[in-house]
């Protein structure tokens, strides 16, 4: 299995991935925790951004979080982002900066696990340890035909011993690739190319015609709804309000309009806090889909001489939109910021 693999990724593998070039620890732990559940495609220009203002890890543990966030807003799934500052302030105090060389400390940074840790340091250092990211589970379970749920101990075990057994002994960097490379490009989850698989002669699935059984699929959950309503609060100069999520839940850590479960809390949250309560005007839903739930977000536009007092500076900003700085927004309200700024300057340029 790995001769086949490493003889298909020289002549059809990806070589050319910016990750691939200056092959550091550093470097490809960065890409590891970007491209969790995010594709390729997607992570090349942020991880170029990234690594242009974070080459090295000293750099990535100096800056501010908001900055971190801001280069990390739209790639989702933002608790990898704190998680990877942590790992390397982590490093610069434990480590001197210098990044970890045993398994088991780099396992043990926030936000790596089993699977990237191996990966560090197979492809980093071509040392020899299994992986298990999605691409290879699903072409592990297509291969040794593994029924039962992969997120399940007993599968995810049987799972594990098939990594570890198929993992060379030598070419730990090109096999490993190779074999991410496979389930990305030709074992996919939908519509496989298997007469391009140089796998199929040996794949069970493909024998049986159970390629789109394996691996087993996970219970789908019912999509909730959920719904909540964003104060946006407007100064003359333009600048709205923006408060700082809580590090736990959706978004952690990143700006937003403040959130409330309806509009009379919203209203109720200026009465405590401003003199001269505004009018607040509803505008057009925002929707935006989770993994999990849907999200529908309606703004509440009031226009304010200020606020009452002096707002903790570490919860609460001034955004402006014609001027905005470098802070972690959520895209979709980076967009719906955005939008308003726009409508702000059409509507001087008719005035």
């Amino acid at each position: 299995m790995a001769r086949a693999l490493i003889a298909w990724h020289e002549r059809c593998g990806r070589h050319d991935l910016p990750w691939q070039h200056e092959r550091t620890p550093y470097r490809v732990w960065v890409s590891e925790i970007m491209l969790q559940q995010t594709q390729v495609s997607t992570v090349i220009p942020y991880y170029e951004r990234f690594m242009q203002r974070f080459p090295d890890i000293t750099a990535l543990a100096a800056a501010p979080l908001d900055e971190v966030l801001h280069l990390w807003s739209g790639l989702g799934y933002y608790a990898r982002a704190r998680n990877l500052q942590r790992a390397a302030q982590q490093v610069c105090e434990a480590h001197d900066g210098r990044f970890p060389q045993t398994f088991e400390s780099i396992a043990a940074l926030p936000g790596v696990g089993r699977s990237t840790a191996g990966a560090i340091l197979a492809l980093a250092r071509g040392e020899r340890f299994p992986i298990l990211d999605g691409n290879v589970r699903r072409v592990l379970a297509r291969v040794f035909e593994v029924q039962g749920d992969p997120s399940q101990p007993a599968t995810l075990a049987r799972l594990w011993a098939l990594s570890e057994a198929c993992t060379p002994e030598t070419h730990v960097d090109v096999y490993t690739q190779a074999i991410m490379d496979l389930g990305a490009t030709l074992c996919t989850r939908r519509n496989p190319a298997c007469e391009r698989c140089p796998l199929a002669p040996h794949c069970g699935a493909r024998r049986t015609g159970r390629q789109h059984e394996l691996p087993a699929p996970k219970r789908r959950r019912v999509r909730a709804l959920r719904r909540t309503w964003l104060l946006v609060l407007r100064r003359p100069d333009g600048a709205v309000l923006l408060e700082r999520r809580p590090e736990r839940g959706i978004w952690g850590g990143l700006w937003s309009p403040p959130q409330f479960e309806d509009a009379p809390a919203a209203e109720a949250w200026l009465a405590a806090r401003l003199t001269a309560v505004p009018a607040l005007q509803p505008l057009a839903a925002i929707e935006h889909a989770f993994t999990h739930f849907d999200l529908v977000m309606t703004p509440l536009l009031g226009h304010c001489s200020g606020y009452d007092g002096a707002p903790d500076p570490a919860q609460f900003a001034w955004y402006s939109l014609a001027a905005p700085d470098a802070r972690g927004l959520p895209a979709p309200i980076l967009r719906f910021l955005q939008g308003l700024a726009a409508a702000a300057t059409q509507s001087q340029l008719f005035d």
